[in-house]
């Protein structure tokens, strides 16, 4: 399983959006938007699970630095939580 950050998401993505956009790169598990507790909008990144590894790879070389709703994306590998 691999994990994958997606950073500089437009405000208006959903988890639908964001799981479309991967989806042409392989299976997603999960796709999710980070959203703030007290205001319930996005906070502007959010995270991707995919299983198989080779297309995550493929997924994070594209479409790092492509552009999403007018903002340019940084994805790659998230870190674990420390």
């Amino acid at each position: 399983m691999t994990n994958i950050y997606v950073g500089n998401l437009p405000y208006s993505t959903t988890d639908a959006t964001l799981q479309e956009t991967f989806e042409s790169f392989g299976a997603v598990d999960r796709a999710k938007v980070i959203m703030d507790r007290i205001s319930g909008r996005p906070r502007g990144f959010g995270f991707i699970e995919m299983s198989n590894s080779d297309e995550a790879q493929a997924a994070i070389e594209a479409l790092n630095g492509s552009e999403l709703d007018g903002r340019t994306l940084v994805v790659n590998e998230a870190r674990p939580k420390s």
